[in-house]
């Protein structure tokens, strides 16, 4: 967080762009906030029991680096070089479920629009890097994305280094 010349506090987004930084609206805002996690959320932490108990075994939130990029996938297979993401609605913008605050807008716009231009920049270089990359919503059922991991982890491995 940066203070720009008139004193105005200012949060990077990533990518070159910065917003003025937002006041929170109440104690409760401030509570949830603090509340949000980056590792072991709940979606999180069901999926990597599913993938468990059908007997799989995995890195999580290992760093991997890709390019000059610093990657923390969820859910990691090092062997079969799978990156699986848990997204969360609101901070990955589903179609379904995300929604945007009605307050402080001029911060929630620009940061949750920056968030997926980065998922969208981390695809494309764990690709170009030779990963798969999962994406699974939140409210996609655990069972579903085991599914899903075990069929790719099944197929023979063709990508490129």
């Amino acid at each position: 967080m940066k203070k720009a010349s008139g004193g105005e506090r200012r949060v990077g987004l990533g990518g070159g762009i910065s917003t003025p930084y937002p006041s929170p609206t109440s104690m409760a805002a401030s509570k949830m906030g603090r509340g949000n996690r980056r590792v072991d959320t709940k979606p999180e932490m069901a999926v990597r029991s599913a993938l468990h108990r059908r007997g799989l075994r995995f890195r999580k939130d290992m760093s991997i680096r890709v390019g000059r990029l610093l990657v923390h996938p969820d859910v990691v297979f090092t062997r079969s070089r799978i990156a699986v993401f848990v997204d969360g609605c609101f901070w990955h913008g589903c179609t379904l479920h995300g929604t945007i605050p009605r307050s402080n807008v001029e911060y929630w716009g620009p940061k949750l629009a920056a968030n997926k231009v980065r998922d969208r920049r981390v695809d494309e270089e764990l690709t170009a890097h030779g990963w798969l990359v999962i994406r699974c919503w939140e409210h996609d059922g655990p069972e579903k994305v085991t599914d899903r991991v075990l069929r790719e982890i099944r197929k023979p491995v063709t990508r490129g280094a």
